[in-house]
C-alpha cells in the first residue's frame, strides 16, 4: 500500500511534490496579478525569487509554470544555469523552442528569419559572438528581438509566455549577467501597437513573464551592478520558512478523507495519518520545505499499513536526520565569517537578551552600530533573522540546530 511508486513526498528541487505546503501568496501573485495584467496588455515586472537552500524557490516556480501551462501558456523548460555557463546560450536555446512552438520557424517574413538565424548562432556560441561585429547584432539584442517576436505571436494567440531561469547566482561574469538582464528587461518592457474596435490604436505590453530564482546574494549583486534599472524591471521576493499552520493544512487530506493510492487490485484506497503523526512532522521540520518533504518521504517508507503513525514519523526521521543536519550546515557554511559569528552569538544568548548591543558586545565591539551591516544582510538579504528591539530567528531550523538538541527527537 505504501511503496516507492505512490509516495507523494518528494524532497529536492528537480521534482514537483504532490503534497504542497504554503506559498499561497506567490501562487496568487501569478493567478491574480501577473497573468491577468499580461493578458490585458498591461506592463508587469519580472519576478526574482531568492532564498537560502531548501526553501523551495525552484519548486515554487515549477508549480507556477505547471499551472500556467495547464491554462495554455507557452512555457520554457526550467533553464538551470551551471556555474560558469554562458547564460545567453542557455536562454537562447530555450527561446528558440518557444519560437518553434509559436510557429515562427515557418514564417516567411525576412526579418523573423534573420532574427532566428542570429539567435541560433547565439545558442551555438553565446556571448563570444560579441567579438564578431560583422555577423549581425549583439547577442543580447538578437535575443531581445526574438523574445519580442514570440511575445507578439502570443498576443495574437491570446496567451502568455513564461520563462524560468534557475540558479541565476551562478552567472559570475558581470558582462554576461548585464547582457542577460538587459535582454530580458527590454523584452518585458517592450510594447507593440494594436488595433482596437472602432479604429482606435494603442500601445500594449507584451505578455512575457520572466521568473529568476537563485540564492539571496544574486539580488544584491544585480542591484549593485545595474542599480535602479534592475529594481524597476524585476520585483524581488525573499522566501522564508513556511508556517506550522501551512504544514498542517497540507497534511489535512491525510486525516480526512485520506490520501488516495492504488490498492494493487485495480482500485483505490486511502492512506491516513494520525493527528500526533502530523504534529511530529511539524515539530521536526521547523517550516523548511525540504525538511518537510524529507521527513514525509521517510515516514511513508517506515511502514506499509494504511495509517502513518507517530512511530512511523520518528522511525523515518532516524534515517533522515543526518541529511537534515547536512542541509542546515550547508546554510551555515555559506555565510561569510562575520555573519556566521553574529548568528552563533545570537543563538548563544537567551531570547530576551538578543539585542544588537548585547550581540555586539559578545563579538568584541563597543557599539551596536559595528554589527549593523551583518545584521542588515542577515535580515534583508538572507531572510535568516528579524531585526527589532530584540532580534529573532526567521530561519527556525537554523535556530533549532544552534539552540537545541535537534535533530534528535524530543
Amino acid at each position: 500500500m505504501r511503496d516507492a511508486t505512490d509516495n507523494p513526498f518528494t524532497p529536492g528541487s528537480d521534482t514537483l511534490p504532490e503534497v504542497w505546503a504554503g506559498r499561497a501568496a506567490q501562487l496568487r501573485d501569478w493567478t491574480d496579478i501577473v497573468r491577468p495584467r499580461l493578458l490585458a496588455g498591461l506592463p508587469e515586472r519580472g519576478r526574482t525569487i531568492v532564498g537560502e537552500p531548501g526553501l523551495g524557490k525552484s519548486t515554487l516556480v515549477r508549480r507556477i509554470a505547471a499551472r500556467a501551462e495547464a491554462d495554455g501558456a507557452w512555457v520554457t523548460p526550467q533553464v538551470r544555469l551551471p556555474a560558469g555557463a554562458d547564460p545567453l546560450k542557455a536562454v537562447a536555446t530555450a527561446v528558440l523552442r518557444l519560437a518553434d512552438f509559436a510557429g515562427l520557424s515557418a514564417s516567411r517574413e525576412r526579418r523573423i528569419a534573420e532574427v532566428l538565424d542570429r539567435v541560433r548562432q547565439v545558442a551555438a556560441s553565446g556571448i563570444s559572438l560579441t567579438i564578431d561585429r560583422t555577423a549581425g547584432p549583439e547577442p543580447y539584442t538578437a535575443l531581445t528581438d526574438l523574445l519580442v517576436a514570440v511575445g507578439t505571436a502570443a498576443v495574437r494567440a491570446r496567451t502568455v509566455v513564461l520563462i524560468h531561469i534557475d540558479e541565476i547566482q551562478n552567472v559570475t561574469d558581470e558582462n554576461a549577467l548585464s547582457q542577460l538582464l538587459i535582454s530580458l528587461g527590454d523584452a518585458i518592457t517592450a510594447t507593440i501597437r494594436t488595433d482596437l474596435p472602432g479604429g482606435e490604436v494603442r500601445d500594449r505590453s507584451l505578455p512575457i513573464a520572466v521568473y529568476l530564482t537563485g540564492l539571496p546574494e544574486f539580488a544584491e549583486k544585480a542591484s549593485s551592478r545595474t542599480g535602479a534599472t534592475f529594481a524597476r524591471r524585476f520585483a524581488t521576493t525573499t522566501l522564508e520558512p513556511i508556517s506550522d499552520g501551512e504544514i498542517r493544512l497540507a497534511l489535512a487530506p491525510f486525516i480526512d478523507p485520506g490520501w488516495s493510492v492504488p490498492d494493487g487490485a485495480g482500485g483505490m484506497t486511502a492512506v491516513r495519518m494520525t493527528a500526533d503523526a502530523v504534529e511530529a512532522l511539524v515539530a521536526l521540520c521547523h517550516g523548511e520545505p525540504f525538511l518537510f518533504q524529507l521527513a514525509g518521504e521517510r515516514a511513508w517508507y517506515a511502514g506499509h499499513s494504511a495509517v502513518i503513525s507517530r512511530e512511523d514519523v520518528l522511525m523515518g526521521w532516524e534515517a533522515a536526520k543526518h541529511e537534515a543536519v547536512a542541509h542546515v550546515e550547508r546554510i551555515l557554511d555559506r555565510l561569510p565569517a562575520k555573519e556566521r559569528e553574529f548568528i552563533e552569538y545570537m543563538a548563544a544568548a537567551e531570547p530576551g537578551q538578543r539585542t544588537a548591543t548585547a550581540i555586539a558586545k559578545s563579538m568584541g565591539y563597543s557599539r551596536a552600530a559595528n554589527v549593523g551591516p551583518f545584521a542588515q544582510r542577515l535580515d534583508t538579504v538572507r531572510g535568516i533573522v528579524s531585526r527589532g528591539r530584540r532580534y529573532a530567528f526567521r530561519h527556525r531550523a537554523l535556530e533549532a540546530y544552534l539552540t537545541s538538541n535537534w535533530p534528535e527527537q524530543g
